[in-house]
């Protein structure tokens, strides 16, 4: 049995890979502030579900608690840690971006220094799609330079897989960076278009449509980026042999160090997305269409050879799919 530190465990993915680490027997510590970002009660009834596993622990704490992270780590003496704790949001970074420094750049250092001075076997983190910022060349690939993140959210998550490497190079700790690529499905947030298009046409209220409808998203549902993620914690990363700093790969380093996308392989376009939805609420949406908001981009397309290779997996749910497992979830909870 491992015991893997999971933080975020109210979060979306949090939640979801709580719960399948917990069906295949392993012991999880389920770390979460339970900021009020977006609504307390539904991270609430997320822990509901797995709390009553007898091999899961919740554990009420701030990253930026940095005495009470270290006391963590040296009490439970974790096999591997899984980061998805973070200040989400692109928008939500123009607003208020201290948050977005407090958790993503102060929590995630005392994360490394915990695994750095507990033996911790593996680092797999949380990165984002965002982290392409102004990169056109499609589709995204790992081995693309990102230096030009076109909002703090996005600039907070290349930092994190900067950091990372650091730890990776001087301490050999190994860490793995996910790029994750619009993830959707059951108990998603909702401050994501998906529930808040579905809230809007449930409520006959017009939906907002960015960049007149013309974005085009990887959307990725929940249980293939899941699947992702168990898979490659178990590929601990080891140095690249082949590496050269020459011509430096950014995906793989001398260090035990990776960085691989999660995404569908498949954009769609909103407007697209939108009529799936249409389909399954059996329901037309009223739309307002605006240009494309500050901090967002028009497009992405994640590349990932490198997961299908290593891991031997590729995302496969199709959209209209997963939006009809969302839907399905949607009225259930919330009874409609």
């Amino acid at each position: 049995m491992r015991k893997i530190l999971v933080t975020g465990a109210a979060g979306f993915i949090g939640f979801h890979l709580c719960r399948r680490l917990l069906g295949g027997g392993d012991e999880v510590v389920g770390l979460d502030s339970l900021t009020d970002y977006y609504d307390v009660n539904l991270k609430l009834a997320r822990l509901k579900q797995i709390t009553m596993n007898r091999n899961f622990k919740p554990v009420r704490l701030d990253l930026a608690d940095r005495t009470g992270l270290k006391r963590l780590f040296e009490e439970e003496k974790f096999d591997v840690v899984v980061n998805l704790a973070a200040q989400a949001g692109v928008r939500y970074s123009l607003v208020n971006p201290h948050a977005y420094v407090d958790t993503n750049l102060v929590g995630f250092v005392n994360i490394l220094e915990g695994c750095r001075h507990n033996s911790v076997r593996h680092l797999v983190f949380a990165s984002s799609s965002s982290v392409y910022g102004a990169n056109t060349k499609m589709p995204f690939s790992v081995h693309h330079n990102v230096d030009h993140p076109v909002s703090l959210y996005a600039a907070t998550k290349k930092a994190n897989e900067l950091m990372a490497h650091t730890y990776a190079s001087l301490f050999k700790l190994p860490c793995t960076g996910l790029r994750f690529f619009t993830v959707y499905g059951p108990w998603g947030r909702p401050d994501m278009a998906l529930f808040l298009f579905t809230k809007a046409i449930l409520e006959n209220r017009p939906i907002d449509v960015f960049n007149y409808g013309r974005m085009q998203r990887d959307f990725t549902y929940i249980d293939d980026i899941i699947e992702g993620v168990i898979r490659i914690i178990d590929k601990v990363p080891a140095p690249n042999p082949e590496w050269s700093g020459d011509s430096p790969d950014s995906a793989t380093s001398y260090a035990p160090y990776r960085l691989y996308n999660i995404g569908n392989n498949n954009p769609v376009e909103l407007m697209h997305f939108i009529e799936a939805l249409e389909n399954h609420l059996g329901r037309k949406a009223e739309k307002n269409l605006l240009p494309l908001q500050a901090g967002d981009v028009p497009a992405t397309y994640a590349d990932v050879d490198d997961l299908v290779r290593d891991a031997r997996f590729k995302p496969v749910t199709p959209i209209e799919a997963g939006i009809g497992k969302f839907v399905e979830w949607y009225r259930e909870y919330y009874k409609q």
